[in-house]
């Protein structure tokens, strides 16, 4: 998405019973990494079931900045040629990485121990979004960044041309300062070392060693300890993208809140330091039933069964699950709101330095739609008001964020009056088939 596409408002209005067959799109965070770990490895890699949202887009423009082939074949169907580790050449534009802070941060380590400079942009969302908690590591490398003040972009990084090895514990939890240090460790001497107190969706790991790096992972005093040899030759390989568990999540909680539904979603990653929000959702009292486990491209998968679910209880869910739900507090908030009783969602403070700052944007919304919150810095408190019982009638502010435009929505098939977005717009950054599919299910949705 770019920063100045035209705003698109959209209206949800109370559904009939969803049914049917969601086939969501392949994960976010996998397709970004497969492009990534293919530019740099010799030889073809071949990915399929890639998510064809704009923030992928801009990542496969980037690796093709840096020198690798990329080419689309079909739908879902691409080829990366690669260059190897320390490969990339120096790009000639400035690398726009659109609405997607996971592209920018791992681009940004894929290149910070190589001997070039890079300028990297975004639209008006990601230039408000902290940078420095990814250069501050990489600056241990050797690498420089001048960006906006705040660590903010635009921002200029000059790799180290004599990378050192290093050790690093992340101040909080995020996969994506873990896997952009990773990424710079593969072209530096020895051993670079990632400690985290509490494990994060692990993707770059499982895709380091299937590329051929050396990597070992243990639990220490120190906490998760990520060891990384580096300077492999990485090989090509063949990808195949699961579903995104945190897109399916959208049909699944409009099926447990909108009555009568009944929806299969095939395929849905069910990687343990991703499925948090199907934990939260069944010890509330969720009807989902996990068929069929298997493992598709080195992730375990299921296909899910969803109801509607009358009997949802508000829960206190731990602190300690929030990064393997991290995107999905949005969307549970608004489940939250149609259970009975109180849900409480302590640590996370995350949500205030994603796309937007979600706790502030999910309580305004969910307030004009007459449901009471309470928040801190670091907790979001929703008072449910049980099946149906959620006014709506309100336009909610987006401000350029996917989740909240398509979580508002979600609410908008169940609330007694309609619920609107003023821009729906930025949905096309990791979820492009949502209106359709979500339509095809049952759901009323209009373009306004």
């Amino acid at each position: 998405m770019s920063g100045h596409q035209t705003a698109q408002p959209m209206t949800a209005s109370k559904s009939g019973p969803l049914t049917g067959t969601a086939s969501v799109p392949g994960d976010k965070s996998i397709s970004h990494r497969a492009l990534i770990f293919g530019a740099m490895a010799i030889g073809q890699t071949r990915v399929t079931g890639l998510l064809e949202g704009q923030d992928v887009l801009d990542t496969a423009k980037a690796m093709r900045a840096f020198g690798a082939g990329v080419t689309r074949l079909g739908t879902g169907e691409w080829t990366v040629d690669g260059v190897g580790v320390g490969g990339f050449t120096e790009p000639a534009d400035v690398i726009d990485c659109g609405n997607s802070g996971t592209g920018a941060r791992l681009i940004m380590g894929c290149m910070a121990t190589t001997a070039m400079t890079a300028t990297f942009t975004g639209d008006a969302s990601l230039r408000k979004r902290p940078m420095g908690r990814v250069t501050d590591p990489l600056s241990l490398f050797g690498t420089q960044a001048y960006g906006r003040k705040g660590g903010r972009l635009p921002m200029t990084l000059v790799g180290a041309a004599n990378p050192a090895p290093v050790r690093y514990a992340l101040p909080v939890a995020s996969a994506q300062v873990k896997s952009a240090v990773l990424l710079a460790g593969l072209n530096a001497p020895g051993q670079t070392v990632v400690i985290e107190r509490e494990p994060t969706r692990d993707h770059s790991e499982r895709m380091l060693v299937g590329f051929g790096a050396r990597l070992n992972v243990e639990q220490t005093n120190e906490g998760h300890v990520i060891t990384l040899d580096g300077r492999p030759k990485l090989r090509a390989q063949t990808v195949a993208v699961p579903r995104d568990p945190s897109s399916a999540a959208f049909p699944v909680c409009a099926a447990l809140i909108v009555e009568g539904s009944d929806i299969l979603v095939p395929g849905v990653s069910q990687n343990l330091t991703r499925n948090g929000i199907y934990i939260t959702l069944v010890e509330m009292g969720a009807e989902i039933e996990f068929l069929n486990p298997r493992e598709e491209g080195g992730e375990p998968v299921a296909d899910l069964r969803v109801r509607f679910s009358g009997n949802m209880k508000g829960i206190e869910v731990p602190p300690h699950r929030a990064p393997s739900m991290i995107d999905e507090y949005p969307i549970l908030s608004v489940v939250a709101s149609f259970a009975s009783g109180k849900t409480v969602m302590r640590g996370v403070k995350e949500l205030r330095v994603k796309e937007s700052d979600r706790i502030d944007a999910m309580a305004r919304g969910l307030e004009a739609c007459g449901v009471r919150i309470e928040e801190d810095e670091d907790t979001l408190i929703v008072h449910g008001m049980g099946p149906g019982g959620m006014p709506g009638g309100a336009t909610c502010a987006t401000h350029l964020d996917h989740r909240i435009a398509m979580s508002f929505l979600v609410a908008g098939m169940a609330s007694k009056k309609p619920i609107s977005v003023d821009d729906a717009s930025p949905i096309v950054t990791s979820f492009p088939i949502f209106e359709g599919l979500m339509a095809a299910l049952g759901a009323t949705l209009a373009r306004t």
